[in-house]
């Protein structure tokens, strides 16, 4: 490695192969060969943190959209008994999954880094700390929420990215093996058309009523989830400036729930959430029974789970 300064505050660094050109607001009258070079190697190490994470993100949005074509064609070798091509699809079918599932543990995988610097985190898989954070919450949420929630409470390492892949192997789990694990994590179902909603995890345990979200739902979620984090706080000896951070995001949208920050009261957040919640709940839960008997009716259990799909009626269907 060779560093020479240039005009102003400007070094070049030549490596083999590279050159860099670091400006820094302050350059010392001399700086240590050695020093440049840890810095540089920093700045590489990084610079290739950026990209694979990068190419490994795109790299599961194409295994996603190959397995589902997959998918068509062995159903569509099936259906036209054509077993010899089913099984040689099924063979590329579980290839390209495992190539899914290895995707999947890059982007989960801890930072070597942090590891030595810093405590070592939950011992929980991810699917776990999920399952740990809607629990406390007790309503279908968005991956953000669950991500907040598990590491004011629980000190997780979660992030939204690896919550948004989760679900997508939880169905293919259910797929391929329906009820071999004790929860699923699954989607919250709208109440008209009985799909998946968009953005909203729930868990396969709870009654179907309470995974199915209608007009009035969004608000009595939020205000029960406000109850049960506010609960979690109050129990704390000494609440954290993160928990109060988050009462305090849903104190916000709450009326009478507290005037400012430094006054913030878990009891007083939970008691004003009641309140409201008694408004738009009764009706709220008309809505879901009705949705859920529908839903228990038409759908099969997979369904029930993750959502029906929409299909699409060709106009010669509907004209006969």
């Amino acid at each position: 490695m060779r560093a020479t300064t240039n005009l102003g505050n400007i070094v070049r660094i030549q490596l083999p192969n590279i050159r860099l050109y670091v400006r820094f607001s302050r350059l010392p009258v001399a700086i240590r060969a050695g020093t440049l070079g840890r810095l540089c190697r920093r700045m590489l190490e990084y610079a290739a943190q950026v990209v694979v994470c990068g190419a490994v993100t795109n790299s599961l949005e194409e295994l996603d959209r190959r397995i589902e074509i997959l998918r068509d064609e062995v159903r569509r070798a099936l259906m036209a008994g054509d077993t010899v091509r089913a099984n040689q699809v099924r063979v590329e079918l579980r290839r390209v999954e495992r190539a899914w599932h290895d995707a999947i543990d890059a982007v989960a995988a801890p930072d070597d880094a942090a590891k030595a610097a810093g405590p070592l985190g939950s011992i929980l898989s991810v699917r776990d700390q999920v399952h740990q954070a809607l629990t406390l919450l007790g309503v279908p949420s968005a991956p953000k929420m669950v991500v907040a929630v598990q590491d004011v409470f629980f000190a997780g390492e979660l992030s939204s990215e690896k919550v948004r892949h989760l679900r997508r192997d939880e169905e293919r789990s259910f797929r391929s093996s329906p009820h071999a694990r004790p929860y699923y994590l699954c989607s919250a179902l709208t109440a008209d058309r009985l799909i998946a909603a968009r953005g909203l995890l729930a868990v396969s345990t709870w009654p179907i009523s309470r995974r199915i979200v209608g007009p009035l739902s969004g608000r009595v979620d939020f205000l029960t989830g406000a109850i049960h984090v506010a609960e979690q706080v109050g129990r704390m000896s000494e609440p954290t400036l993160p928990a109060k951070r988050l009462l305090r995001r849903f104190a916000t949208s709450i009326p009478s729930a507290g005037d400012s920050f430094d006054a913030l009261d878990p009891a007083t957040v939970a008691e004003a959430a009641r309140t409201e919640l008694a408004v738009h709940q009764d009706d709220d839960q008309v809505q879901r029974d009705v949705a859920a008997e529908r839903a228990t009716s038409q759908l099969d259990e997979r369904q029930q789970l993750f959502g029906s799909t929409l299909t699409v009626v060709s106009q010669s269907t509907t004209e006969r």
